[in-house]
């Protein structure tokens, strides 16, 4: 009679504990994967605007490096380049900046004004002018409300991996606030050149 009681017990064991188990994981693990995998993506690309050349630039007032609000439509009457860049004090954001800089006179002869605006705060502007010794007005838009206005935000691929966020795109504006010129691919080290040159032509 003991030996009879054993094997039943171990049935039950055996029967009931596994088949619970694998059944729940499985469930759990298919049905909520892929439903991340598709939300994130679409929370910005409805915001981002794609303009093009003949198109009123859209006007914006956003703080420059020394905490003063300045708006687009302070410079009716000039040629105005709107730039996006990355990140403050980054090599290639640098390096366009300083060419920018030591272009000057040549800007002030050709009566452009030149805007630069990424997603630094305030404070980290005044660093990268003060840093770099830099003559032009550095604009902080950190809710990427103008940069996404612009269309200058999207996907963006670096070291094999892919993310969301500010391209390097420069928009060239004339005296009427009309956009001119839109550079979607933008050399860092010829930018400056490539503006004065365009300017020139038109």
């Amino acid at each position: 009679m003991a030996k009879a009681t054993k094997k039943v017990a171990t049935k039950k064991v055996t029967k009931k504990a596994p088949k619970k188990v694998a059944k729940k994981v499985t469930k759990k693990v298919t049905k909520k994967a892929p439903a991340k995998t598709k939300a994130a993506p679409k929370k910005l690309s409805p915001k981002v605007a794609k303009l093009k050349v003949g198109d009123s630039a859209p006007d914006f007032t956003l703080q420059d490096q020394n905490g003063k609000s300045v708006s687009l439509h302070d410079f009716k009457g000039k040629k105005v380049v709107v730039y996006f860049y990355p990140k403050a004090m980054t090599p290639g954001c640098t390096v366009q900046a300083c060419e920018i800089r030591n272009s000057e006179s040549k800007l002030k002869t050709a009566q452009i004004v030149v805007l630069g605006i990424s997603a630094d705060p305030v404070k980290s502007l005044k660093k990268f002018e003060e840093k770099e010794k830099l003559n032009f007005t550095l604009l902080s838009d950190p809710e990427k409300k103008v940069i996404q206005s612009y269309g200058a935000w999207g996907l963006k691929k670096f070291m094999g991996r892919e993310f969301e966020g500010i391209l390097r795109q420069s928009f060239l504006i004339d005296s009427e606030g009309k956009i001119v010129h839109i550079m979607e691919k933008v050399d860092t080290k010829t930018h400056h050149d490539d503006i004065l040159s365009f300017f020139k032509h038109h």
